[in-house]
């Protein structure tokens, strides 16, 4: 007979996992499901590290979903007796006009959150690593730091299990369909399985399992890479905040060099949207090409000089941006036991907590007492 669950998610990246244990843990008969391996390298939620930040310049919507994925992400360490945040500090840079820095700092202001508004030259004071252009403006806040991926994905998907949640992987979802009595077939290579409700989190394959995001979720190649510093002291957790910064050659992030389980070491940088190569999840290129590292390597040598020694790693991975580059969490409007994860656009990561948290709430009542009135599907 055909398996049947409360719910099942589709995809076991940072949100899709989130979500499994939000479920199992309020008691749902629940089933994950993941065409890959947990974790993994094919899609968007590896890279070792990824940036958490308070001053939220993108929208003050999101301000209150980092206040509670903070609190999450403290509550699944407790859990799972692992250390998944490490506190840095975070830098938000660019000229005094930028949306980068003027929005960061009006964050800090409507939502009085402890900041430094330092000069170039303070900044090079402070932190010594950071050589930026002397019109630069730097919004510093303490509460910024790092997140290991990898690890809060497997954090996720252990305690789901622990809670009694069934997990597929190696399993690749063929399609779904509503069934007459309104129930959701889940399909796949393996089998199918029925729900009461679908939690669609396939990150950059979102098009391929919802055909109404074809023309909405769109995955783009992104390309990162890790630069070993040739004076270390400098770009260590205590001395490097995590950064995003407006220059003139385009927006970069980075983070300090951080190998606690001897993973790959050095300072860690990316480019917003590389080389703007909108891609297909199944055939996109994985290789890291002479262009790529010539890119990300020139920006480091300008801008961070004493970090741009030998190149010890490049890995690809892929956003999926929506046309204004904010998140889609909502229920589909023609299939309404169906609530999809998408668009997160570069910077949804640190929030995977409270994502898994708002979509296990509207598998269960269509809803969340979260305000996510900006990623409803019907504004695109």
């Amino acid at each position: 007979m055909t398996e049947h669950y409360d719910a099942i998610v589709i995809g076991m990246g940072g949100m899709g996992s989130a979500a499994l244990y939000h479920l199992a843990k309020r008691g749902q008969k629940a089933l994950g499901i993941d065409q890959f391996a947990i974790p993994h390298t094919f899609g968007s939620s590896h890279g070792l590290t990824r940036i958490i930040r308070l001053a939220y310049y993108e929208d003050l919507a999101y301000v209150p979903l980092l206040r509670r994925a903070y609190a999450l992400w403290a509550d699944l360490e407790g859990e799972f007796g692992e250390r998944l945040f490490y506190q840095t500090g975070s830098i938000d840079m660019g000229p005094a006009d930028s949306e980068v820095f003027r929005g960061s700092l009006d964050s800090c202001i409507a939502n009085d959150f402890p900041y430094q508004a330092l000069d170039s030259r303070a900044l090079r004071a402070r932190f010594p690593a950071y050589q930026m252009p002397a019109d630069t403006m730097a919004l510093y806040q303490p509460q910024g730091g790092l997140l290991v991926p990898e690890r809060c994905i497997v954090a996720h998907a252990e305690l789901a299990q622990r809670h009694g949640a069934s997990l597929h992987t190696g399993e690749r979802v063929l399609g779904w369909d509503i069934l007459p009595d309104e129930r959701v077939r889940v399909r796949s290579d393996h089998g199918s399985y029925l729900a009461e409700k679908l939690i669609i989190c396939g990150g950059a394959w979102m098009a391929k399992l919802v055909a109404g995001l074809a023309d909405k979720a769109i995955p783009e190649r992104q390309t990162l890479i890790w630069l070993q510093p040739k004076r270390p002291d400098l770009f260590d957790l205590t001395r490097f905040p995590v950064w995003n910064g407006q220059v003139e050659e385009g927006r970069y992030y980075g983070l300090p060099e951080f190998n606690p389980r001897g993973d790959t070491p050095g300072m860690k940088l990316g480019r917003y949207h590389h080389r703007g190569e909108i891609c297909d999840p199944d055939t996109v290129d994985r290789a890291a090409h002479d262009a790529d590292e010539a890119l990300l390597r020139t920006f480091a040598e300008r801008y961070f000089p004493e970090g741009a020694g030998a190149t010890l790693d490049m890995a690809v991975c892929m956003f999926t941006n929506t046309a204004d580059e904010h998140f889609v969490l909502d229920c589909l409007p023609d299939a309404p036991q169906v609530a999809v994860a998408a668009g997160f656009s570069g910077h949804g990561f640190k929030m995977a907590s409270v994502v898994g948290e708002i979509m296990a709430d509207l598998a269960q009542r269509g809803e969340s007492p979260h305000n996510i009135s900006l990623f409803r599907l019907d504004r695109l």
